[in-house]
């Protein structure tokens, strides 16, 4: 196995792209360190990202959103005040990713990366307009958080291609967010079901929202008619019955030993409901 520690995105798409077999980078680690101990896999090339300059940091952008660095574990994330006050669902989601110790190391973009529809730090990500930027070996693009996952254990990403930084919008005035998960135990166990909802109010109406479900189809997806449903309404009751019915349509789950196909299109529902309740609380500016 080949360590590489590039210096720049560039440098390690250019090492990626050269490399004629197993590739895997690293950034906290969680993922790939576990498969490589388990013999589950053995990289050729084994590509480095946190010599990189930047990539533990969280900075605001010229619009007033955020970018995000690739090795940004979900411990910075929980502990810088002024994001949680902008994106709470993003770092609430990113904090039920395992223990305190995989807190420590682990990143939104491993997870994200990772393909798994029940990734708890993606329908955040998606909900909130969340963009990637993506260096490879024909230059550089960007790419909608949505867009990336392309089934499970899959990304949109070509050969050579590294995130390298993810970018949420400015969060404006009026804005609220939220992220639930259901699971069977109370904590550290895979989300049966996952709903971000995320809105902006003019008054108390909402004029804009966007609804993302996990765990309900083979990726993370956008419910567009779910946010439909309540947009131009002050989330009264006809809203949350609306809510409840497009977020179950929405739903192309599996049945498995972790839930059914009718109980997970139920509970989606019932996590759309409570979620955009806590967005629309958070967008009247109660405590975030």
């Amino acid at each position: 196995m080949r360590y590489h520690t590039p210096s720049t995105f560039t440098e390690a798409a250019e090492i990626a792209a050269g490399a004629g077999g197993i590739t895997r980078f690293l950034a906290g680690g969680t993922d790939v360190l576990v498969q490589l101990r388990a013999g589950m896999v053995t990289p050729d090339d084994l590509i480095d990202l946190k010599h990189i300059p930047g990539v533990m940091d969280i900075t605001r952008t010229d619009d007033g959103g955020w970018k995000i660095g690739v090795a940004v574990s979900g411990a910075r994330l929980g502990a810088h005040d002024a994001l949680i006050a902008d994106w709470p669902g993003v770092v609430e989601g990113m904090e039920l990713v395992g223990s305190t110790q995989v807190q420590g190391r682990a990143t939104l973009t491993g997870n994200l990366c990772n393909g798994s529809p029940a990734a708890d730090s993606v329908p955040g990500l998606v909900a909130a307009g969340a963009t990637v930027a993506i260096t490879g070996p024909d230059g550089d693009r960007e790419l909608a958080v949505e867009d990336v996952p392309t089934g499970p254990g899959k990304t949109a990403l070509q050969p050579g291609e590294v995130i390298s930084a993810i970018t949420l919008p400015p969060r404006g005035a009026n804005g609220g967010d939220a992220y639930l998960r259901f699971i069977p135990r109370t904590e550290m166990d895979i989300a049966v079901v996952g709903c971000a909802v995320n809105l902006r109010l003019d008054g108390d109406t909402i004029t804009e929202a966007r609804v993302a479900l996990g765990a309900v189809a083979p990726t993370v997806r956008l419910a567009p008619d779910a946010a439909a449903a309540i947009i131009g309404t002050s989330l009264d009751d006809a809203a949350l019955a609306a809510l409840t019915k497009a977020a179950e349509a929405a739903c192309n789950p599996i049945d498995d030993k972790r839930g059914t196909v009718a109980f997970r299109t139920e509970v989606a529902g019932v996590l759309a409901r409570r979620a955009a309740r806590i967005a629309y609380d958070r967008a009247k500016g109660a405590a975030k």
